[in-house]
């Protein structure tokens, strides 16, 4: 299925932590063109990660709509928002979020296991997947068992399992390298340019940002300005490896922080408390090794 246009109007979300009330996003407005390939730049606190949850289903907006094709996302009932995020919108995350036991095809598999697809479909949509991302050769092997660009490979696989029109991509480059880095912008480039996806990317990494038709940057929970992709690195200082590791640390921070709020505040369960808290510790340990690796001090 090829991409879908996206119409964002008025949206606002506010944070709760305590009595602190922080808003993420004031009053935002933003049209993306089915089939473009859009990155959001600014900085950490901005509001990026918050706008590509809304529009991808995963979080709820305080006030405004978001359109997705002929979806009011911002309407939808929760029942209705796991249809949506099953069919019409495929996630890239920082972190992967590949299932450990299972193969890179399982991976792949898994999403459209979810969805009701027919396994004789699934068996040859995998093929066709991993022959999309050039990992054919490595069907059979586990996440543990694969570099960091091939992982991110597999997410990007997955995230195209159930034929989604768009595809929101979170920090999908921020923890590898340049090298690495660049291979994974280029098949988000192929993807664009081939299928026709609608794909919105948030990113820290200005290199990164340049392959995208169109750069929005937000500050203070509005897009300030609209950048052309010869213009991002005039515009942007350019973000080191390091500084990139530094500042998921600090991001990871805030998250524990706002988690450890939400369990003392009975909005979590205990036992979803302890996953997550896990999860975000081992990236964040993660990413302090690699700070030691480069000889660098973790923040």
């Amino acid at each position: 299925m090829s991409g879908i246009n996206v119409k964002i109007r008025d949206l606002v979300k506010v944070h709760h932590t305590g009595k602190i009330e922080v808003q993420a996003l004031r009053g935002l407005n933003l049209d993306i063109t089915s089939g473009e390939l859009v990155s959001i730049i600014g900085p950490s606190g901005s509001g990026k990660s918050t706008l590509l949850n809304i529009i991808g289903g995963l979080d709820k907006a305080t006030a405004g709509t978001v359109q997705v094709g002929e979806k009011t996302v911002t309407a939808l009932s929760v029942r209705q928002l796991v249809d949506y995020r099953r069919k019409v919108v495929g996630h890239i995350f920082q972190n992967l979020n590949l299932i450990p036991t299972l193969s890179a095809q399982e991976n792949i598999e898994f999403a459209m296991v979810a969805a009701g697809v027919a396994r004789s479909k699934r068996k040859q949509r995998v093929q066709d997947l991993l022959t999309t991302v050039g990992l054919q050769n490595r069907a059979h092997h586990k996440p543990e068992e694969l570099s960091g660009g091939e992982q991110q490979r597999i997410a990007i696989a997955s995230a195209l399992a159930n034929d989604a029109p768009i595809l929101l991509a979170d920090e999908p480059t921020g923890e590898l390298d340049t090298a690495n880095a660049r291979i994974i912008a280029e098949y988000l480039v192929k993807i664009n340019q081939e299928l026709g996806k609608t794909i919105i990317m948030v990113t820290h990494d200005p290199s990164v940002a340049r392959v995208s038709t169109r750069i929005l940057r937000i500050e203070d929970g509005v897009i300030k300005t609209a950048l052309a992709p010869s213009e991002v690195i005039v515009q942007e200082k350019a973000v080191s490896y390091v500084d990139q590791i530094k500042a998921r640390i600090n991001e990871i921070n805030m998250e524990i922080q706002q988690l450890d709020s939400d369990f003392r505040q009975e909005k979590i369960d205990g036992d979803e408390y302890v996953q997550k808290r896990q999860s975000l510790m081992h990236i964040k340990d993660s990413l302090k090794e690699e700070c030691s690796r480069m000889g660098v001090n973790p923040p």
